[in-house]
């Protein structure tokens, strides 16, 4: 597992101190909605001053007619990002115009599809998708995978499922990460990170707890011996 720290906070000088707090350490930075609407691709560029070696996952979520998706996505991969999100439910031929755009460059980064937000508990999204989420999380995923995708954003218990109907080396990344049990505040399908490892995820996203403890350089240090001491 490679911890994915989110970038959440409500300035770009807090969200600096997080990544000045994750120097030396082996973890990606998530940068949101939030974040790169305030402060542009020139907080990507700031992220690189302080940690060179950063990896950056770009999370936007694309979701639009597949052209514009493409276009977008070139885009995105111009800003020199590692990793960036597409949903989905946008369809198969969306995720294909993405990759083939994509496949054009000398460098591209990897790309997630988003199967089912981790807000969502399995009675609200029935109510729009019309099954479960673990049933179209897998549907989500196999599309996904057939269209030539990296992987998939998905809670940490459909990971292990979605393996099955993809490949052991099809990415999961997912969100609502309580390392050490922490309160899961607005998320619905949220697990700790021996239930990560349990289930086969490969970036688990841990946020809050990491913002919110008095020291976050310390708290990352934790949830990096227990990642290594769950792999062992």
């Amino acid at each position: 597992m490679k911890l994915c720290i989110a970038l959440d906070l409500p300035s770009a000088k807090e969200n600096l101190k997080i990544v000045e707090a994750s120097l030396g350490k082996d973890v990606w930075l998530k940068v949101g909605f939030r974040s790169f609407i305030r402060d542009g691709a020139q907080f990507l560029k700031e992220i690189k001053i302080i940690n060179p070696n950063a990896k950056i996952f770009l999370d936007l979520k694309l979701y639009d007619i597949p052209n514009t998706m493409a276009d977008a996505s070139e885009e995105i991969a111009a800003l020199g990002v590692d990793m960036f999100n597409i949903h989905a439910s946008a369809g198969k031929t969306a995720m294909r115009a993405v990759m083939e755009r994509l496949g054009s460059l000398p460098y591209r980064p990897l790309v997630l599809a988003v199967t089912a937000l981790t807000s969502f508990d399995d009675a609200s999204f029935t109510k729009i998708y019309g099954a479960s989420i673990e049933t179209k999380a897998t549907e989500f995923a196999r599309m996904s995978f057939k269209a030539g995708l990296d992987g998939v954003v998905c809670s940490a218990y459909e990971s292990r499922a979605i393996k099955r109907v993809t490949s052991d080396k099809f990415l999961t990344l997912t969100p609502g990460i309580r390392p050490f049990g922490e309160e899961k505040g607005d998320q619905s399908r949220v697990a700790d990170l021996a239930i990560a490892k349990e289930m086969g995820v490969d970036f688990p996203v841990v946020g809050r707890a990491i913002y919110k403890d008095s020291n976050p350089a310390q708290k990352i240090e934790m949830i990096l011996r227990e990642i290594a001491k769950l792999e062992s």
